[in-house]
């Protein structure tokens, strides 16, 4: 199965009749895999402090999380294996794997839990197949 194919049926699937604004599978050293078409372009460094939070959790919360041209206040999360972010009446999930990271973006009327639940039980899958 291509790494696309994973972005649009796994992640950008429907959940309750909602689905994720946007979605990424982007590589530890930021390449991007597969992302959706409305993924924000991001800058390097931005991935680079993402992978830091996951190596000493707490790194972002002072700042908060930058994705293109969102900010998001960094939330609780699982430390080294999730990252969550609220922006108004959206947020992301960033769920870290082996080799990647699988980003989910949303905004109402999902709610956090079901953008949690999409990204994570991808990343999960991934990390039971070593990837």
């Amino acid at each position: 199965m291509s790494w696309q194919t994973y972005v649009d049926e796994h992640l950008m699937c429907e959940i309750e009749g909602h689905h994720l604004t946007s979605a990424a599978i982007v590589g530890h050293d930021g390449t991007v895999w597969a992302q959706s078409a409305a993924f924000p372009q991001f800058k390097p460094e931005e991935m680079t402090n993402i992978m830091k939070d996951f190596d000493e959790p707490g790194f972002l919360a002072p700042t908060g999380l930058f994705l293109g041209p969102t900010k998001y206040m960094v939330i609780q999360g699982e430390p080294g294996a999730v990252i969550r972010g609220k922006k108004g009446s959206g947020g992301i999930t960033v769920k870290k794997t082996g080799q990647a990271l699988v980003v989910g973006i949303y905004d109402e009327p999902m709610t956090p839990g079901q953008c949690n639940m999409v990204v994570e039980r991808l990343g999960d899958y991934l990390v039971e197949q070593g990837l």
